[in-house]
């Protein structure tokens, strides 16, 4: 065979390969997952909590309910985390402690992962992310989770 001949097959096999994966990636076969990007304050708690305090951060939910994500916070010292089943402008649950993972940080734990009904709480909108501090047990920093 030719080196053209050769060279050419192969080129076609690359492309080939390339729009399969890229297919796949689209979500022909592969399970698609939901990020969250969350923009914590205190304006969102319930009641609203004046603060400087603010987080962001992502929390992403897979189709198979598994969940992952971290949250980083400014302006206080968070003693507990959570994602919570309530709607906006209610209080509810936790259903997932996040860990902390540095003065800042909180880490959704390794293998979480909704039930049936929280992650059709989640899809309806009725998920939210908080960080609690000392001086605002309830939780000083809300956002909520977007499908």
């Amino acid at each position: 065979m030719s080196s053209n001949k050769l060279f050419t097959k192969t080129r076609l096999a690359v492309l080939a390969s390339s729009v399969m994966i890229a297919g796949m990636a689209g979500g022909y076969g592969v399970a698609m997952a939901a990020q969250s990007k969350v923009m914590l304050s205190g304006a969102h708690e319930v009641p609203a909590v004046t603060t400087s305090a603010k987080g962001e951060g992502t929390i992403t939910i897979e189709d198979n309910m598994a969940v992952t994500g971290s949250v980083t916070t400014s302006g206080l010292n968070g003693t507990m985390a959570h994602i919570h089943e309530a709607a906006a402008g209610k209080n509810g649950p936790p259903i997932i402690t996040l860990e902390k993972k540095g003065d800042n940080e909180w880490m959704v734990p390794a293998n979480a992962k909704l039930t049936d009904a929280q992650y059709k709480a989640y899809k309806a909108g009725d998920l939210y992310v908080n960080v609690h501090s000392d001086a605002h047990k309830g939780g000083e920093i809300r956002d909520q989770l977007k499908p």
